[in-house]
Order: C-alpha cells, then sequence, then structure tokens
C-alpha cells in the first residue's frame, strides 16, 4: 500500500506515543506539523498507548503540554479499556486490583467495586507499588476462581536508564504461580480499544489506521482489528524483525511525518 492510498482510505489515525510520536516526551522532526496538516485534510487523531498508571486526565493535560493534542482529538489508554469493559460486562462485581493507588482511587470514583478480598474480578495493570503481600493476595484471588482481566502485556516499560519490568511481567509470574493466563488483555493488541475507537468516531475499522513501532502490540493490533497499520521506524522495530516476525504492516515509514512528505 502506498501513502497515497493509506491516506485517501483511512479517516483516522491511531497513534502510539513514545516512539512514534515522540522520544522521551520531544515531538519527532516536524510532528506539530504533521498532525495539524491531518486534521486540516479532515482526519481524526487518536492517541493510543499501553499506560495506565494515571486517569486520562492526567495523559490528556500531558499531551497538551507537549503540543501533541488538540480539541477534537481522542486518547485511549489501557485503563480506559479496563474501565470500560468492567462497566460493560462486569457492573457492580467486586474487583481487586493490582495497580497504585491512584489507579484504585480512579476506578472507585467512576463507580467500580474495588475490594481486597472476596474478588469475583481480578484486574493486573502496571503496579510500581507492588509488594509481596499485594501480590500473595491477587494470586489467591486468581487460584479461587475470579475473572482475570489485564490492563496489557508489555513485558517493560522503557526508562532512560534500563527496562524495568512492566505488566507483561507480572502475568509471567501469576501464570508460575497459579496456572492462569488473563481472559482478556484490554490494552494493544486487545479489541477493545478498536472497538472504542470506531465507536466513537463513527468509522469501519478498515477506516482506521494503527501507526506504532512496535509490531507485537501496535502492528498486530491494526492487524487483528481489521484495520490498516503504519510502522515508524522511530522507535523499537527495525526492517530486519519483520524477516521471521508474523506481523506485517501495510506500510513501513521512517517516520509517521514521510506520510505527508
Amino acid at each position: 500500500m502506498t501513502r497515497e492510498e493509506l491516506l485517501t482510505t483511512c479517516g483516522a489515525f491511531l497513534l502510539d506515543l513514545d516512539g512514534t510520536v515522540y522520544l522521551s516526551e520531544k515531538p519527532i522532526g516536524n510532528m506539530l506539523q504533521t498532525l495539524e496538516r491531518l486534521r486540516k485534510m479532515g482526519k481524526r487523531i487518536a492517541f493510543v498507548t499501553n499506560a495506565s498508571l494515571h486517569s486520562d486526565e492526567v495523559y490528556r493535560a500531558r499531551l497538551k503540554e507537549i503540543g501533541v493534542f488538540r480539541e477534537g482529538d481522542f486518547l485511549y489508554t489501557s485503563g480506559t479499556a479496563a474501565l470500560s469493559l468492567l462497566r460493560e460486562r462486569y457492573a457492580g462485581k467486586r474487583v481487586c486490583m493490582l495497580a497504585v493507588d491512584e489507579m484504585k482511587e480512579n476506578f472507585r470514583r467512576a463507580g467500580v467495586n474495588v475490594v481486597e478480598e472476596g474478588a469475583e474480578v481480578c484486574l493486573l495493570a502496571y503496579d510500581t507499588s507492588a509488594t509481596f503481600a499485594k501480590l500473595k493476595q491477587f494470586n489467591e484471588c486468581l487460584q479461587q476462581g475470579a475473572v482475570y482481566l489485564a490492563t496489557h502485556a508489555d513485558l517493560v516499560c522503557p526508562t532512560a536508564t534500563l527496562p524495568q519490568p512492566d505488566a507483561g511481567a507480572f502475568i509471567a509470574l501469576f501464570k508460575a504461580a497459579s496456572g492462569r493466563e488473563p481472559d482478556v488483555v484490554c490494552g494493544k493488541p486487545g479489541a477493545v480499544i478498536a472497538r472504542l475507537a470506531a465507536r466513537d468516531m463513527q468509522l469501519a475499522p478498515h477506516e482506521m489506521c494503527m501507526v506504532g513501532d512496535r509490531l507485537y502490540t501496535d502492528i498486530r493490533f491494526g492487524n487483528e482489528n481489521g484495520m490498516r497499520s503504519l510502522l515508524v521506524l522511530t522507535g523499537e522495530a527495525r526492517r530486519d524483525n519483520l524477516h521471521d516476525h508474523p506481523d506485517r504492516p501495510d506500510l513501513i515509514l521512517p517516520t509517521f511525518n514521510d506520510l505527508l512528505a
């Protein structure tokens, strides 16, 4: 697929953040101008991230500070997806969360019945405050048969120094301890965000394009949810990674800015 075909067929671009839109929160190249040109062309812009530490309001405010978010844009986090799924399928259920206190409080305010014991649903998120006691409690809930959800399955979280364990590493831990894997992973590459985006923007999946720098989350998300996909080489993936990888993008560009070059 060519750049021109992608622009013609897609009414919305769903953008990963770090490695795609910015690096260390600095917009890549002429990203601000690229986004503005797409908006003027009538294209919808949505930012899609597996981050779940903070509320959407916090992430939206940060994107505005960086300069990439404008009125009319959309934002979807793995927390957005998890909250949507809980409301849709498990309203009123007792939910045990492995998450930072801020996220637990956000979910309580949104009406989720967050409990410490007797859970009917377990939700695993990115918990930088995890202790052995919290891990033990969550593992016991899993073994007692609660529905098992995870915000996302990224193995590591990039930092300025060395990668740190992310939710996927905890998923592996609980697989070893309880024998269970999540019944649903809410963030990329799962289907929850794709459904939300299609509903909010009133577009069919094939009219949306997922743009990202990771094959196993971003491009897989596009492929598995019937979207177009664009791989950019400003983050994790390299062309060499495509040789033996099952996830194939519709188009590869050096940067997202090159879409309008």
